[in-house]
């Protein structure tokens, strides 16, 4: 059997090798680039000092040998000192220090003889108030009410007493966030993206483990069932949503779930969910030369960012780990890892507003529920038509035209001829059934759309009902395909496609009415492609009402994509769409 555990122990020590070189002086800052997040720069250094201890404490609690723990023993004595000029200040309300607090309250936890006990009586009392002003302040209301919980997990382990109201109070807000089913809300939000598995539920097996509790184990084992469908047979997750420069985190829960005792799934399957998803990512263009992790996705891609991350933010995939803690007679670590097992073709999940579909081994996501309009690119990481494992998603690179905007599965529309786009952005009124995901926009406010999804592996439908008061120019997209290896492009009327090494894209209109067209998206768009080709239908729409369909292909390149190309599907016309006219679709 593989050396699983010393293979991910090793993972952990080559990612943090890079940073040791970057400490302070004092070792309670860690300087790994510009400060461009919206938090200050101490905050920011913080960040980079205290996540690396999501991948150190599982190897200290593991009994594995821990690299250069003593510089962050002595950040932990220098940073917590205010009379130190490497003080990294008390926590206000709502701030950055008490995410990062919490990284430090995992790893008191887990490993207190490596960066409690070596602390003198005066340095322990210091990193005790320090850790305690964090627990009454205001948090978002979200998953980071968590972070006070966690910081209490650590003081508990040393001894430290707090007042428990402060964490009972946090802990009944987030069971409000419960939605069933294995589901939470990330706060009072429509958002149901990664925070469930990489914060709330992640957190929550956290606390029952070291607090020996059962209050969160019987959801993550219902969400296991339904999370599992969001993995690729590849490993690859579907990539969605905001914070996705923490990459493997992505799969984080299924680490989790062993060091809970959560068996819900036998146990070679959640180690490979784990492995494989970890080998997806191994040899990706993730790190600079420098070998410290970058700021994107598939590469380094700073225009991925959200205002929050900074030049640490990216070691929050070091949660993934957290299995390192167990010993390695842990069935865990003995079990053989299993392939993905067989999997439906087509899950509806309607708390996420979700219709997952699976093809040849890849996963696509129909969405209409989430939105985010806060973060930097919030439509294109929500409010997309679909989202691939094997495509990823596209982000704009401009304002000015199609090139620039990025709109793979997207239906673009402008009222100035085609030089600037707009798309959805807030779905309303969503509705999930067994194979479509349904939702209305409004992308001026004389101009409703309502979109069907329907998934048809390896196709699926879209189709739009639109009331329009003003002209618009339209261009609906597919999947935007990596054109770096070549590509072959078909163009005619009521089509387009594209195929390549990475994939064959291509859509149909089902009405005939619009044209096709490939086009050369800007560098840097795609979250797992540097360039891309695009293949999209234009039309033009006059005022009234109208209804545009097509049907969209995505798929690895070979025979059966070819033949899967010639084989149209047929959907009935969804509920309300028969009898609009359809206007001048040219």
């Amino acid at each position: 059997m593989a050396d699983d555990r010393g293979q991910l122990a090793s993972q952990v020590r080559d990612l943090i090798e890079p940073i040791t070189s970057r400490f302070s002086a004092g070792r309670a800052r860690v300087r790994l680039g510009v400060n461009t997040a919206i938090h200050d720069d101490t905050a920011a250094e913080l960040e980079a000092f205290a996540r690396p201890l999501w991948g150190l404490a599982p190897l200290a609690a593991g009994e594995q040998a821990v690299p250069h723990a003593e510089l962050w023993a002595e950040g932990l004595a220098h940073g917590s000192d205010p009379a130190h000029p490497e003080y990294w200040g008390e926590p206000a309300d709502h701030d950055q220090r008490i995410v990062e607090m919490a990284a430090i309250g995992f790893a008191l936890a887990l490993a207190p003889e490596r960066w409690w006990d070596p602390l003198s009586g005066p340095e322990r009392d210091r990193l005790a108030r320090w850790l305690l002003s964090a627990l009454p302040r205001e948090t978002s209301d979200n998953n980071w009410l968590f972070f006070p919980v966690l910081i209490s997990l650590g003081l508990d382990r040393v001894g430290v007493p707090y007042d428990r109201s402060l964490i009972t109070a946090r802990l009944d807000r987030l069971d409000t966030f419960w939605l069933g089913d294995g589901w939470y809300a990330d706060g009072p939000t429509e958002r149901r993206d990664y925070y469930v598995p990489w914060a709330m539920h992640f957190y929550g097996l956290l606390y029952d483990t070291l607090t020996n509790g059962d209050r969160f184990k019987a959801r993550a084992a219902r969400f296991a069932g339904d999370f599992r469908h969001w993995f690729a047979d590849d490993g690859a997750a579907v990539p969605y949503g905001r914070s996705l420069t923490y990459r493997w985190a992505q799969a984080a829960f299924w680490g989790a779930l062993p060091f809970a005792g959560v068996d819900v799934l036998p146990w070679g399957q959640v180690k490979g969910y784990l492995l494989r998803h970890l080998r997806w990512w191994s040899g990706r263009p993730v790190t600079g030369p420098d070998g410290l992790l970058s700021i994107g996705y598939g590469y380094p891609q700073p225009a991925l960012a959200e205002q929050y991350n900074a030049f640490g933010s990216p070691y929050w995939s070091l949660k993934a780990y957290l299995p390192l803690a167990l010993p390695a007679q842990h069935p865990f670590w003995t079990a053989e890892e299993e392939p993905a097992p067989a999997l439906p073709t087509v899950l509806a999940q309607p708390h996420a507003g979700a219709v997952l579909m699976r093809a040849s081994g890849d996963v696509t996501l129909l969405a209409g529920r989430q939105h985010h309009p806060w973060i930097r690119h919030g439509a294109e990481k929500y409010a997309k038509f679909a989202y691939s494992t094997r495509f990823g998603f596209s982000l704009p690179n401009g304002t000015l035209g199609l090139e620039q905007g990025g709109h793979d599965s997207m239906l673009a529309l402008s009222d100035d001829g085609g030089a600037h786009y707009r798309v959805r952005e807030e779905p309303a009124d969503p509705q999930v059934t067994a194979d479509t995901v349904r939702s209305t926009w409004h992308p001026w406010p004389d101009v409703e759309i309502t979109t069907w999804l329907t998934a048809a592996a390896p196709w699926h439908v879209r189709t739009h009902h639109i009331r329009t008061a003003r002209a618009l120019h339209t261009a609906e997209g597919g999947f935007a395909v990596d054109r770096d290896a070549g590509t072959d492009r078909e163009t005619g009327p009521a089509y387009a496609r594209v195929s390549a090494p990475a994939g064959l894209s291509g859509l149909h209109d089902l009405d005939g009415r619009r044209e096709g067209e490939v086009l050369d998206c800007l560098p840097g768009t795609n979250v797992l492609a540097r360039r891309t080709a695009l293949p999209v239908l234009l039309g033009q729409l006059p005022p009234g009402e109208h209804r545009l369909r097509c049907a969209v292909l995505g798929a690895p390149d070979g025979c059966e994509a070819e033949t899967a190309w010639r084989e149209l599907p047929t959907i009935a016309h969804p509920p309300n769409t028969t009898h609009p006219t359809t206007g001048n679709g040219t």
